[in-house]
């Protein structure tokens, strides 16, 4: 699962609930596939097999599966190969298992960055984020953007047309006359209001607009990060990953205050988005490196809806090599990728029987989790094999392996469930309805309330489908004391439990592949 840096992707407000002794399901209403037990395609699901895949999986030999790196190749093949053996087709067709993810290692650039003939430093008043090309241009005027929020509730780009020019926005979110956020209209920090997550909020937000770049003012954030990048600059060090954009990407520079005020003086005081009038110098050289790393998808024809899919994923990446040391990532994410070849399998055996699902189930494996949502965010932003429209829900297994330390009341027998509830209550519903005629696992809602202060919604792949409406579930162990450490190994998974919560995502994948109506989505945000 993806750390919880300053860095954060932000969605909807969502509501939690409690236990599923406290549910209150109607179950009446949840139609059943008829005449077809799937016990006996769920009892393939084992947990021999998942332990001698893990085994396997999580060994040195793949060390660490670092996005774009050796182990990551091998993980990849090995999963492709898995899917061959099992006689289950991939989607792109042929042999072809892979789909492509085109991703940027960013190395620090310095810019020459000159506002009406006076000099600004690199390190000392700008910071280049982000810029996939060269750049050499002479800019005359900007657009001021305020805050730089794009939001159902407010935008700061209404009425103003920014389609290739640069924009100015500053940190922070307006509050209203209650003296809660505006986007939000409560007192909880939204993905605009701060810290490194609204750094890319507001990013994407001049993206959807047009923008050519974005240069952003956020003083308090620029006296943390200068000297970092300094030091990365210096040492030639390559820093994080990104998505190669389609479209060359966009250019985001961070600024200090004075620089702030040299371009809009008002700036501080000042949110009311317009045109200004300048004369600003850029020159960049671009250091990234082009990487290609690879999602591995495989998938099983509906029988009567194939048009719709279910989609089940788990990231196939983790951490690679440290110091020397190897990050076998056993718990984050093995388990949850060999439960999902597990599941493959049981959803093929039902089809050799003759009880093959009635929507398409899509068996997704993303890369680059561990960097940023960047494999799953690359199939439903960039590249999705099968249209967004068409995706009735996503199950997502991140860390189902282990026991939570913290969790000290109940049994050892349970699951967390991230938003079940959040875009479909039929899906909430269904839900607790196969836990309780199969598995019998204590699901439990902590991570689910609005105001989890870990925002595991945010942090594993799902996110990348719920923010287009698609109903999620994140399957989710919690923590531990070898999260995202060298001692995460296989040798600590709790293999009884691994099993009964794979189960419990098959029956779950079960019924809503076989379901006569399509989830209704009642819950989505626009």
């Amino acid at each position: 699962m993806k750390k919880l840096l300053l860095l954060g992707v932000a969605f909807a407000i969502v509501t939690g609930c409690g236990t599923s002794s406290k549910s209150g399901v109607n179950t009446s209403q949840i139609p059943q596939p008829k005449n077809i037990d799937p016990t006996e395609y769920a009892a393939t699901i084992t947990s021999a097999e998942l332990k001698t895949m893990l085994y396997k999986y999580a060994s040195d030999e793949f060390e660490g599966r670092d996005t774009g790196e050796k182990g990551q190749k091998m993980a990849v093949e090995y999963l492709k190969q898995k899917y061959v053996d099992m006689e289950i087709p991939s989607p792109l067709g042929g042999d072809d298992y892979f789909q492509e993810v085109p991703l940027e290692k960013q190395r620090v650039a310095e810019a020459k960055f000159s506002v009406n003939g006076k000099s600004f430093k690199s390190f000392e008043d700008h910071i280049v984020l982000t810029a996939t090309n060269n750049v050499n241009t002479s800019i005359d005027h900007i657009v001021y953007v305020g805050y730089g929020i794009d939001d159902e509730n407010y935008s700061d780009y209404q009425n103003i047309d920014v389609t290739g020019k640069f924009v100015l926005a500053k940190s922070g979110e307006p509050k209203d006359t209650d003296g809660n956020f505006i986007t939000s209209g409560t007192s909880e920090a939204t993905k605009w209001t701060n810290g490194r997550r609204s750094i890319s909020s507001k990013r994407d937000a001049a993206v959807a607009n047009g923008a050519q770049g974005i240069i952003f003012m956020n003083d308090n954030l620029f006296s943390r990060y200068s000297a970092f990048y300094q030091r990365q600059a210096a040492s030639g060090t390559a820093g994080r990953l990104s998505l190669k954009s389609n479209d060359n990407g966009i250019i985001m520079l961070m600024i200090n205050e004075a620089l702030g005020k040299a371009l809009h003086a008002s700036i501080s005081e000042d949110s009311t988005p317009k045109q200004i009038e300048t004369n600003i110098n850029l020159e960049i050289e671009n250091k990234s490196e082009s990487i290609t790393s690879e999602n591995v998808v495989a998938y099983i024809k509906g029988s009567e809806k194939p048009d719709e899919i279910v989609v089940l994923s788990a990231h196939l990446d983790h951490e690679g090599v440290k110091n020397g040391e190897i990050y076998n990532g056993a718990d984050d994410d093995g388990s949850g990728t060999v439960a999902i070849l597990e599941i493959a399998q049981a959803f093929k055996a039902a089809e050799k029987a003759g009880h093959g699902p009635k929507r398409s189930i899509l068996f997704l494996h993303v890369t680059a989790e561990e960097k940023g949502l960047l494999g799953s965010r690359h199939y439903t932003d960039n590249d999705p094999i099968f249209p967004l429209e068409n995706t009735v829900a996503n199950l997502n297994i991140d860390m189902i392996g282990r026991v939570d330390p913290e969790r000290t009341i109940g049994t050892r027998n349970y699951i967390y469930l991230i938003g079940s509830d959040k875009l479909s209550t039929d899906l909430h519903n269904i839900s607790e309805e196969a836990n309780k005629n199969y598995t019998n696992i204590e699901l439990d809602y902590k991570f689910n309330a609005d105001n989890d202060p870990n925002r595991f919604y945010y942090r594993s792949d799902h996110y990348n489908f719920a923010k287009n409406n698609i109903p999620v579930i994140f399957y989710f162990n919690g923590t531990h004391d070898d999260y995202h450490k060298p001692t995460d190994t296989p040798d600590k998974i709790e293999y009884d439990l691994l099993e009964n919560r794979a189960r419990l995502v098959f029956y779950t994948a079960w019924e809503v592949a076989n379901r006569d109506q399509r989830l209704v989505v009642d819950k989505a945000t626009e």
